[in-house]
């Protein structure tokens, strides 16, 4: 038996990216919570949650509908990503990095340098990541001093394959998943000096190019069972 909603929103989630839920298809309350063997409440607010992410519709009565996605869609959110935190990180190179924040910053560095050590990536190393990385994107954000600018962003960490706060993974290829996240983790280095540096017009064309880098490919997501999303801690 399924225990708790985070469990209920972690399976619900997964089946949708697999493709065990058909975009399209029509899911209740009652009937998913007998098929999981829980209460409505956790299916309720999974489904809530699951809407919340750009994975779910809601319907205009009762229920919901699994969302129709496509690459198209998932691109289209990573480009706005990067012109967003391209200007944030112009923004915080023409002001100058604070030392707190060069510090916070040289810690996401060390911090991947461990993560990618030896070579390949256990869960818990993937968990590590996407704390780094969202910490590492926090911070120029807020050292562009613009909050409207990580307004502007809400709508994209809702979607697991365009947010900073969550990661698609794929453990049956690992080998390429451990490549495509260490190039993002080189760029990183590439962003801080140009920061550091003071060179606005470089860290914004970096960042827009770094938006891309751990982009992943929606119907390789859908063909594969293995699949798993890694979340911010309390975000599950």
């Amino acid at each position: 038996m399924v225990t708790g909603k985070h469990a209920v929103i972690s399976i619900l989630r997964n089946k949708i990216l697999s493709g065990d839920f058909a975009p399209g298809e029509r899911l209740a309350e009652i009937p998913t919570a007998e098929a999981l063997g829980v209460s409505r409440t956790p299916v309720r607010i999974a489904f809530r949650q699951l809407a919340q992410e750009g994975l779910l519709t809601k319907l205009p009565r009762r229920g919901y509908q699994v969302r129709h996605l496509n690459q198209e869609d998932i691109n289209g959110s990573v480009e706005v990503r990067g012109v967003l935190e391209g200007l944030a990180a112009r923004l915080a190179a023409e002001k100058g990095l604070s030392e707190a924040h060069q510090a916070q910053l040289a810690e996401c560095l060390h911090e991947g340098d461990e993560i990618f050590a030896d070579g390949e990536l256990t869960d818990d190393d993937v968990q590590r990541y996407v704390e780094m990385n969202n910490t590492f994107h926090s911070v120029i954000l807020e050292a562009s001093c613009n909050p409207a600018i990580a307004a502007a962003l809400q709508p994209n960490e809702f979607l697991p394959m365009a947010s900073v706060s969550a990661m698609v993974f794929d453990p049956k290829d690992s080998a390429r998943e451990y490549r495509r996240l260490l190039y993002a983790h080189q760029q990183h280095y590439a962003v801080v000096d140009a920061l550091l540096n003071r060179q606005g017009a470089r860290a914004e064309a970096l960042m827009k190019e770094h938006a891309h880098a751990a982009l992943v490919r929606f119907d390789a997501v859908r063909d594969s069972s293995s699949v798993k999303v890694y979340r911010l801690a309390g975000q599950k």
